[in-house]
């Protein structure tokens, strides 16, 4: 009795693949961005995992047929078309990185603000980002350590949660170097009205900070914030970390909450 086989760099596309290959053969997606977006672009999108019959009338009502039509409809618009949840999943599988890594999870370290109620408010999502970076880079300065990309997750009503990863150009432990692309990445989910919950702010790939390098830079501007930064550090050890902190974070008084953990390999270190 044959079988079909499929590869490709994560779960879902291995899947697909997997359906579109005869017995006895073999169908291989290459791990790069290119062979991805050739593969799964041209697809129906009703070879979405989690596209329904009703769901997929619906997008070819708007002339959406296929998985590359969804990825190049912006998330907001999904999610009237389909509803908060089943917009944001469907706009994820579209956009399909989540790549198959079968080393060891790295040192990462995180930290978390929930809201006690729904939140809606975006300036208010930026002030708990902020609040996160400046938490984690305190953090890693202390333990001397430096992180080589960053993680935002975004939780709402409904339990459902959207993730965004990127790797920072150099290695890092500055607030203002982690918050940049933080921010980057809350932009790019789109939200718009979203009812959050809660945000996660991860440092991951940790590493000694005697492996750091800092590029140079011809404009003083870059420094100012890091040697404000230094001055704070130790202004706190010595009279105690909640009583520094960004400007921005005091506008209604104590900066949003979080709370922290750090890990390697999945195991709690503290």
């Amino acid at each position: 009795m044959s079988s079909a086989a499929g590869a490709a760099p994560s779960r879902m596309l291995a899947a697909m693949a997997c359906a579109l290959t005869g017995p006895g053969r073999r169908l291989i997606v290459e791990d790069s961005p290119a062979a991805v977006r050739g593969f799964l672009r041209p697809r129906p999108v009703r070879e979405l995992p989690g596209v329904g019959v009703r769901a997929a009338a619906t997008l070819a009502d708007y002339g959406l047929y296929t998985v590359g039509d969804i990825a190049d409809v912006p998330q907001p618009t999904l999610q009237r078309l389909l509803g908060a949840r089943p917009g944001r999943t469907l706009h994820e599988r579209a956009h399909d990185t989540t790549a198959v890594d079968p080393t060891p999870t790295p040192a990462s370290m995180s930290s978390e603000h929930r809201y006690d109620r729904d939140e809606l408010d975006p300036a208010q999502h930026r002030r708990a980002v902020l609040a996160l970076a400046h938490d984690l880079g305190a953090r890693l300065r202390r333990s001397h350590q430096i992180a080589a990309g960053v993680t935002l997750t975004v939780r709402y009503t409904d339990a459902s949660s959207t993730r965004r990863s990127r790797t920072l150009p150099e290695p890092t432990q500055h607030t203002v170097l982690l918050a940049r692309p933080a921010y980057t990445l809350y932009g790019s989910l789109g939200l718009q009205r979203a009812r959050v919950r809660g945000i996660t702010l991860r440092a991951d790939a940790l590493r000694s900070d005697d492996r750091a390098t800092r590029q140079l830079t011809l404009d003083s501007e870059d420094d100012k914030p890091l040697a404000i930064e230094a001055v704070a550090d130790r202004a706190r050890a010595r009279y105690g970390y909640n009583l520094f902190y960004p400007a921005a974070l005091a506008i209604t008084g104590t900066p949003p909450a979080s709370r922290t953990s750090g890990h390697r390999g999945g195991r709690t270190t503290s």
